[in-house]
């Protein structure tokens, strides 16, 4: 007898970072797609971790997470941007910022609810949208500048918008939102009572001398949004998987009535570690935006010779190349074809897409050792 299941997510299948992962693996290829670096997180953190776990923290923490790393995130927050929020009601330490950005949506939108997504818009943030039964609004951002048109966001709000979801520095694009854009943001928010799901998981990634525009710079904003960002991007950790949501009260609220229910808790050891290398590490924060500024000059500098079109990315660990000068073929098409007979994996953007313009455009990662970003661009400049 056959099982007959009517999907949730029909038109969802295995996601673009595990197919060419494994395609590289599969074909011996520099693997310059997924977001993960191939060197690992500091000593002193894993040391901090294995403590944890040798003292006997290996039982399960408070659902909303370990009270020291909750207050290592609120004194971050307070020198970062200046806003003091309370460990207790308005921090909560998630399995990974995936699952904080599927809770607050879950926790708002109710079904006919339109959210607005800006294209090329991260994979996880549809499905979600969907699962809540809401409707994705996708508006795109043009390339090669990616910014947001705030006059089309304008035009397609109406009595049921209810949340906008924004990533800043921004994956896959690099770009990173400006003071007018949360200016713009900010009075849209007010004017329509919106809620504001803020992607900054690349917030301690931005270049060049540019500041990081986060929601919890402007109190008017904070006031109405869900800030998610990622231990696992700024210790080098990914597989570690953990993440937090800063958020006033009544939305950490509703936060955590669904995270309970979705994973419950973190690890624990990790929790008590990251927060104990957070005290006595705060220059990690402030080496970070230099350490991977030098990767990405790293990789652009050596693919100066090659027929690929790059614009320096201005944050996150990605780097958009155009690569029109090489090839006509569809991205999704050159990437398999870079993977399987020039050795470097990448990402094809237009899969960000809900209706992919016309350009040839791919995504690099440069969170990689530098020898293994030069024998990249070795084998991209030969093209």
């Amino acid at each position: 007898m056959s099982i007959q299941v009517a999907s949730k997510l029909p038109h969802v299948g295995t996601t673009i970072f595990t197919v060419m992962s494994q395609m590289a693996a599969e074909h011996g290829a520099i693997n310059l797609s997924q977001g993960f670096p191939d060197y690992d997180g500091p000593a002193a953190l894993k040391d901090a971790v294995k403590r944890h776990i040798d003292g006997g923290f290996n039982q399960y923490p408070p659902m909303a997470g370990v009270l020291p790393l909750r207050e290592a995130v609120a004194a971050k927050v307070l020198d970062c941007y200046g806003a003091k929020v309370s460990p207790d009601t308005e921090v909560t330490i998630t399995p990974g910022a995936t699952e904080a950005i599927y809770c607050a949506v879950m926790a708002i939108v109710q079904p006919g609810d339109e959210v607005i997504l800006f294209d090329p818009a991260y994979d996880s943030y549809e499905p979600a949208v969907l699962l809540a039964q809401g409707r994705p609004v996708r508006l795109p951002l043009a390339p090669p500048a990616y910014r947001i048109d705030w006059q089309r966001v304008r035009d397609v709000i109406t009595p049921r918008t209810r949340m906008i979801l924004v990533n800043s520095p921004h994956n896959p694009t690099g770009t990173v939102m400006t003071a007018a854009d949360m200016a713009e943001l900010a009075a849209l928010a007010e004017q329509h009572d919106l809620i504001v799901v803020s992607d900054e998981v690349y917030e301690h990634l931005v270049f060049d001398g540019r500041r990081h525009e986060s929601v919890l710079l402007y109190p008017e904003l904070a006031a109405r949004s869900f800030a998610v960002s990622s231990f696992g991007k700024t210790y080098h950790v990914t597989g570690w998987k953990t993440g937090y949501c800063v958020a006033p009260p009544v939305l950490t609220t509703e936060l955590r009535r669904v995270h309970q229910f979705v994973t419950f808790v973190g690890i624990t050891p990790i929790q008590l570690g990251l927060a104990e290398f957070m005290r006595a590490h705060p220059d990690h924060l402030r080496e970070l935006p230099a350490f991977y500024q030098a990767k990405r000059d790293v990789f652009n500098t050596a693919m100066a010779g090659s027929r690929f079109r790059l614009t320096p990315s201005s944050g996150t660990y990605f780097q958009l190349a155009d690569y029109s000068a090489i090839s006509d073929r569809p991205d999704l098409e050159f990437v398999t074809w870079l993977t399987q007979e020039v050795g470097v994996a990448a990402i094809p953007v237009s899969v960000f897409y809900a209706t992919p313009p016309d350009a040839r455009y791919v995504r690099f990662c440069f969170c990689k050792n530098e020898d293994t970003l030069r024998a990249a661009a070795v084998k991209l400049a030969a093209l």
